[in-house]
């Protein structure tokens, strides 16, 4: 009896080899025996658009810009090639963008920007579904941010790319990389909208200071961390220039007064 179901066993552990081999590259498989090819092919069919549909919306850009072979051809590589760590359809982009970035892919040696493109898209779908919230806060132009603990947001991104990501679209694909970086934070307001600010290096060290310390830190103590960072500015340069900054930021819930972790 131990041996019939074990071979039982085994016997539905290929098929099921089979037919997800199917599923991911019907042309490189064979239709599990006992299977109606007709059947078999309206559910490869469905699986696919599916995630095919969960890619194009999560990364429109791409799906815009792409010649729809090159697009077409990328997602099959996709289905046919990656392994998932999840199997949950929501995380169908975050398993194409680690295909994306891990794999030398025919579309990177035309497009060399696609990586860093498809990661910036990725993150706005990941602020849209992230399920942290702002804590309430009053924002006064009278507050003392020298002295004012602050955070940067969990909602606020910082983020640096080669390429100038925000302004790729039909009418501008480059082909070389800019001669400087392109400093971005994207980040999810109170409305729950998903914005992005094009920022210079050191507001992006300044965000970095206070992500690094998550327990806050004064206005001072961050400006005092950053002109450690670039000791050719004056101090004096930078608590002027960084208080405006930190009022503009803390207007955009980019950076806040009160940790997430307090939400009362």
């Amino acid at each position: 009896m131990a041996h019939s179901e074990a071979v039982k066993k085994k016997h539905f552990q290929q098929v099921q080899k089979e037919f997800a081999g199917y599923l991911r590259s019907p042309s490189d498989s064979e239709i599990p025996e006992g299977i109606e090819p007709r059947r078999m092919n309206v559910y490869r069919e469905l699986i696919f658009n599916n995630i095919k549909g969960f890619i194009e919306s999560g990364f429109p850009v791409l799906n815009e810009i792409l010649p729809n072979d090159l697009w077409l051809a990328t997602i099959n590589a996709f289905v046919k090639e990656h392994q998932s760590r999840s199997p949950y359809f929501a995380d169908v982009t975050k398993e194409f963008l680690s295909f994306l970035t891990t794999n030398e892919l025919p579309l990177n040696r035309t497009y060399p920007f696609v990586n860093e493109l498809a990661h910036y898209e990725w993150v706005e779908l990941a602020l849209m579904i992230d399920p942290n919230v702002l804590p309430k806060a009053v924002v006064d132009d009278a507050i003392d941010l020298l002295e004012q603990p602050l955070w940067a947001s969990n909602l606020a991104w910082h983020l640096v790319y080669e390429f100038d990501v925000h302004r790729i679209d039909s009418h501008y694909m480059p082909a070389d990389k800019p001669a400087v970086p392109t400093f971005l934070v994207v980040y999810r307001d109170r409305d729950d909208d998903v914005k992005f600010l094009e920022i210079n290096g050191l507001t992006y060290q300044l965000l970095d200071i206070l992500k690094q310390n998550p327990g806050g830190l004064t206005g001072r103590e961050a400006i005092l961390k950053l002109h450690q960072l670039v000791p050719e500015f004056e101090l004096n340069f930078l608590q002027i220039n960084g208080l405006k900054l930190l009022m503009d930021l803390l207007k955009r819930n980019i950076v806040i007064t009160r940790n997430h972790t307090d939400l009362k």
